[in-house]
């Protein structure tokens, strides 16, 4: 925990903050569900289902830290299940094969429960050494996983047509810049010996910017992507 108290206090309302936009951008997922065709539904109802989990997650570790606690499970357990579902929505819309999403998600689903996996048991040990050999680890799977969508994601550019094009180059620089941002933050407790307020500081508001735009924000592109694959196709 962080003894200053105003450093203490920007945290606490950062996570207050966190949870009131995952909640409400779980209920605006819902409401915009009948906007899509019943194609692209079950992407934007992964989305609020993403950030339904969110929220309850960020509750928690809202609710915890106003308590003088704080527990890394719950934004552990987050990703866990709402990681592989960021994969789902996007491969949702696209507009490729039914076999090859099948196939992507075979491959990319499991990698990204070994990344937050290999990921935890560094995030709440002291030791930098340990840290650095899980985040080493976990760097496997994430630059296996990028690599993956982002080949994949040049090549429906190529043949979709410009508006389409666009957004989805949208959700791709969403998707990299925010998920740069987790293993950079992983590392703050280490560049600066530990316990250290500013570090707690800095990595609480980072995993909480970024868990913030890559659900919600990224959640938005996916919609964008789905509105605009249903009206250019036929009901």
């Amino acid at each position: 925990m962080i003894e200053d108290p105003d450093l203490n206090l920007l945290v606490y309302n950062a996570l207050s903050f966190g949870t009131a936009v995952m909640l409400g951008a779980f209920v605006y997922f819902l409401t915009q569900l009948s906007s899509v065709s019943k194609k692209y539904r079950s992407s934007v109802a992964a989305s609020a289902v993403v950030v339904g989990i969110a929220g309850y997650h960020y509750y928690r570790i809202w609710s915890g830290w106003s308590a003088g606690e704080l527990n890394e499970g719950y934004r552990y357990a987050d990703w866990l299940i709402t990681v592989p579902l960021l994969i789902v929505e996007l491969l949702i819309v696209l507009g490729t094969s039914a076999e090859r999403r099948k196939s992507l998600m075979m491959t990319l689903v499991p990698a990204t429960a070994l990344m937050i996996g290999l990921g935890y048991p560094g995030e709440v040990s002291t030791d930098d050494g340990t840290k650095w050999l899980f985040w080493v680890l976990a760097m496997l799977p994430f630059v296996y996983i990028l690599y993956v969508l982002v080949n994949e994601l040049k090549q429906v550019k190529s043949r979709e047509n410009a508006a389409i094009a666009g957004l989805i180059n949208n959700a791709t620089k969403i998707l990299l810049a925010t998920w740069m941002v987790y293993p950079i933050t992983y590392l703050f407790p280490v560049f600066f010996e530990y316990p250290h307020d500013g570090a707690e500081t800095a990595r609480q508001l980072g995993y909480t910017i970024a868990d913030i735009t890559a659900k919600a924000g990224y959640g938005l592109a996916i919609l964008a992507i789905a509105k605009a694959r249903s009206a250019s196709e036929p009901n």
